[in-house]
């Protein structure tokens, strides 16, 4: 809640939970994507190879629930383009960019393409920076961090949103999307 894209690095990986993970449990990056219905998915080196390490297999996994097992089928078919200046080569319907991002989105929003989720806190932190973001869709989960990286960066003006959609899931995570006012 503390508006944290993720964990401090010496924290463990997984919290210690009071009550068990609901049936229809699933990432917040997942439950944003499919609520959105994005076509394309841009990430930042990092939360690429999060995502390619775990999502191209999920649905095979023993356990894996119906969300997670539609989220996976879905990650594997939609287009992605990685932005990095370190890594040589991606896969999984995956296209690599190493040079300016915010040229590259500046580009990709002049095309008929539809929504893109633009993931990964450096990635979005300069397409914060360059006014790029038309819609933001926070995931809020029931737990109090206290350190990690920033959701927001520092931003040289206000942001006046207006409020899109609220939706909370059954296991206490909330979704909320705001429109950028133009």
């Amino acid at each position: 809640m503390p508006g944290m894209t993720n964990r401090p690095s010496s924290w463990p990986r997984r919290p210690v939970r009071k009550r068990p993970r609901s049936p229809d449990h699933i990432t917040g990056r997942a439950k944003r994507t499919l609520a959105r219905g994005a076509g394309l998915a841009l990430y930042g080196r990092k939360l690429w190879e999060t995502m390619s390490s775990h999502w191209p297999t999920a649905d095979q996994q023993p356990g894996a629930t119906p969300a997670q097992i539609e989220f996976a089928r879905r990650w594997r078919d939609m287009p992605k383009v990685v932005f990095s200046s370190t890594t040589s080569a991606v896969d999984w319907n995956a296209r690599l960019v190493t040079g300016d991002a915010v040229t590259e989105i500046t580009r990709l929003k002049t095309e008929d393409g539809g929504p893109m989720d633009v993931a990964g806190a450096t990635l979005a932190a300069a397409a914060m920076r360059a006014g790029l973001i038309d819609e933001y869709a926070i995931v809020t989960h029931p737990v109090l961090v206290g350190g990690g990286t920033p959701f927001f960066t520092a931003l040289d003006n206000w942001v006046n949103l207006n409020l899109v959609e609220t939706r909370t899931f059954p296991d206490g995570v909330l979704l909320t999307r705001y429109e950028t006012r133009r």
